[in-house]
């Protein structure tokens, strides 16, 4: 094999591999800035504009819930609406396995994951049996590495796993 092939076909399987990180895993289906929901919303290295948890927490600035948490609860009774878990971004993908240090791109913004989400004594208040249920899947935080908007509907995209 001529080194001009090698060289071509070493190009190409660096294509294939960036058109892999570059697969939409999801989309962001819900946005909510202090559990109001919105279309679009502004994120900068405080967290999401504007929300009451802006500039507190830098590594718990953004929350992600999936859709699945809400299914799961509905399963067991639990009728919620979107945006009650208290989540920043619904997603239609479970981004649960994401270890901290993963990074993940919706819209313009370039999210890295911190950490899983602690209970939270305001679920009780919901329902009593809600922080045990979600235990392990009420969501997890992240904190914004990319400023800029994401819009619902916006793609998401995992850009770097932390194994």
């Amino acid at each position: 094999m001529s080194v001009a092939v090698r060289i071509k076909k070493r190009v190409l399987n660096n294509l294939e591999m960036d058109c892999e990180k570059e697969l939409s895993v999801g989309s962001a289906v819900g946005l909510f800035v202090s559990k109001k929901p919105v279309d679009e919303m502004m994120l900068d290295h405080q967290g999401v504009v504007n929300d009451k948890f802006y500039n507190k927490a830098r590594e718990r600035s953004v929350l992600l819930s999936a859709e699945q948490s809400y299914a799961l609860a509905k399963e067991k009774g639990i009728s919620l609406g979107a945006g009650e878990l208290g989540e920043n971004i619904l997603l239609d993908y479970n981004p649960y396995h994401l270890t901290p240090g993963a990074q993940i791109r919706i819209g313009e913004v370039t999210l890295e994951i911190t950490q899983n989400c602690t209970l939270c004594k305001s679920l009780s208040k919901i329902d009593s049996k809600l922080p045990k249920l979600l235990k392990d899947d009420r969501g997890i935080f992240a904190r914004v590495v990319k400023e800029g908007i994401i819009k619902k509907g916006d793609q998401v995209y995992i850009i770097k796993e932390r194994k």
